[in-house]
């Protein structure tokens, strides 16, 4: 079944099942209106309700980020997935209620001070006549910002834990920011071009194929929680849940996972159901 409503020269959407289905997940009403409000709604919902993770590279799956294979992953398995996937669909969904989403190619910022290649993330920016500033959506890098940021420079906003920012360079780029309580650090760099999902198709292969990709080396589920955010990583044949409460007094709780507690973690705190044999397999990895 074909996953996208599309006409010429109107930008691709979901059909309106996959669309009515994807809100269901998320647990938000469609919105009357494409406001910033609603958009709001959607990006923290979309952070709660559908992991981050990347386990089907342990589990030997390609992952593909064309239309269909998302719908059938996300909305048909109750998977979630990384930044292709994750925010290659929410703009999918996002033109299915009002608004325009554009895709966006991002370097991410590296621990020592340099820059991952191009198309290395997937953000969006997103618009509508609604909305005063088109705005940054990012529902796939993790523990990044938990509502849309205006594309407007020095912007920065506190949120539980840090604030967040964006900052315009000379060259016309930009960075978005964190601070965590020792000064702005960026996190990645990204322009505002519009790209194309098949411009994202050779990054997409490198990033569960190549040593050297972090995507290889480890495997995470991790979701924003009502305090905080908590996460499952899963290397070297161990397993650890950590916990992470925000606030005027940020707390952090780790523990090992057993090998046979995987699954029912999965299920219980990400929503995702694997086979037995899947399981097992994810456990030794």
């Amino acid at each position: 079944m074909n996953a996208l409503h599309a006409q010429p020269n109107v930008q691709p959407a979901l059909a309106p099942g996959d669309s009515a289905a994807y809100l269901s997940r998320l647990g938000a009403p469609a919105p009357a209106e494409p406001t910033l409000d609603a958009l709001a709604e959607l990006h923290r919902a979309h952070l709660a309700r559908v992991p981050f993770e990347n386990l089907d590279i342990a589990l030997g799956r390609p992952i593909r980020i064309d239309p269909d294979s998302l719908v059938e992953k996300v909305l048909r398995a109750g998977r979630g997935g990384y930044c292709y996937e994750l925010n290659g669909l929410f703009a999918l969904l996002l033109r299915s209620v009002g608004y325009a989403a554009e895709l966006l190619s991002a370097r991410v910022t590296t621990a020592g001070g340099g820059l991952t290649e191009d198309f290395d993330h997937l953000a969006l920016l997103v618009t509508s006549p609604l909305v005063s500033h088109p705005q940054l959506v990012d529902v796939g890098f993790g523990d990044a910002f938990t509502e849309p940021l205006p594309l407007e420079d020095g912007f920065s906003r506190q949120e539980a834990g840090k604030s967040v920012g964006l900052a315009r360079a000379d060259d016309g780029s930009w960075a978005y920011c964190e601070d965590h309580g020792s000064g702005w650090e960026s996190q990645y760099l990204f322009t505002t071009t519009p790209r194309r999902m098949a411009d994202f198709e050779e990054r997409n292969r490198w990033q569960q194929s190549s040593p050297r990709s972090h995507f290889t080396q480890k495997r995470v589920a991790s979701r924003l929680t009502e305090t905080g955010r908590v996460t499952l990583t899963l290397s070297g044949g161990r397993a650890r849940i950590l916990e992470t409460t925000r606030g005027a007094t940020p707390e952090r709780s780790e523990r090992p996972v057993g090998a046979a507690e995987v699954g029912t973690v999965l299920d219980d705190v990400f929503g995702i159901r694997l086979t037995e044999a899947e399981i097992r397999r994810l456990a030794a990895a």
